[in-house]
């Protein structure tokens, strides 16, 4: 198997300014990150950002770094840009992974790979898991995704979907039996021919209400492959809550040996 890894990386954060170098346990979150990654069969890890701060920190940690431009309207947009300066061919397979995901499982990162690589009439690939509590599947937060019988994307939602309505008409308060709804996670394999096409392509109206870049891609016929995990990912970081759980995950790795 062979892919890229790419990892953007925006200075800009609302509720986390300058995000991707928040130190975690001495390094910069965007390193950690690529150390992370690291531990993957890609056969090579490259961040994608609009800083200079951001490549100069992953450049003094031996981390592969691209610059690309500051105003891209998607994450999307911006690999795009740093396919092309990568010089990737059209048939290479990367997968984005987030610049604030420093507990990506790895073994996920594989396996969306290897999905895209095996379904050659797919453009993109991406993982779910089955939602199983009221508030998850009503939370417009919570992507939700409807899958065909060959495990690709039909469409994705913000809306509860598929909606039981005779079992919803019965008792609106709970998940009906062995109902299992998939809720998307933002974890995406891409053909590199597809990336380099993706900014042509004009938006759906879909994509504009539900505010969903995948729904684009299918507007426009490009296929999405679905991985079903067994459950979520770990989160990701948003919040400084949030940096300081994954800080403590670190120094409980680091005093195990596990992590330098």
């Amino acid at each position: 198997m062979s892919y890229t890894i790419l990892i953007p990386a925006r200075m800009k954060s609302t509720r986390l300014p300058e995000k991707p170098l928040k130190p975690i346990e001495g390094k910069p979150m965007i390193v950690r990150v690529a150390e992370t990654v690291r531990a993957a069969r890609a056969d090579r890890i490259v961040v994608a950002t609009d800083h200079e701060a951001i490549l100069e920190a992953c450049r003094s940690e031996g981390v592969e770094c691209v610059l690309t431009k500051p105003d891209h309207p998607t994450g999307t947009d911006r690999l795009s840009e740093a396919v092309a300066k990568l010089d990737l061919p059209d048939d290479a397979v990367v997968v984005n992974v987030q610049g604030d995901e420093p507990l990506m499982p790895v073994d996920v990162v594989d396996a969306v790979a290897e999905l895209l690589i095996s379904r050659p009439e797919c453009a993109m690939a991406t993982a779910a898991h089955t939602i199983d509590d009221l508030e998850s599947f009503l939370n417009p937060n919570v992507v939700k995704v409807e899958l065909d019988a060959c495990g690709n994307a039909m469409t994705f939602s913000r809306a509860p979907i598929p909606w039981p309505r005779d079992a919803f008409r019965a008792d609106p308060d709970r998940m009906p039996e062995g109902f299992r709804p998939l809720h998307h996670l933002g974890l995406y394999a891409y053909r590199v021919s597809f990336l380099k096409k993706f900014p042509t392509l004009p938006p759906s109206p879909l994509e504009a209400t539900e505010s969903l870049e995948q729904l684009r891609a299918m507007y426009h016929g490009d296929k999405i492959a679905v991985l079903v995990l067994d459950a979520a990912l770990p989160a990701g970081v948003d919040t400084e809550e949030d940096l300081e759980r994954v800080r403590a995950i670190y120094r409980e790795r680091i005093a195990r040996g596990e992590a330098k």
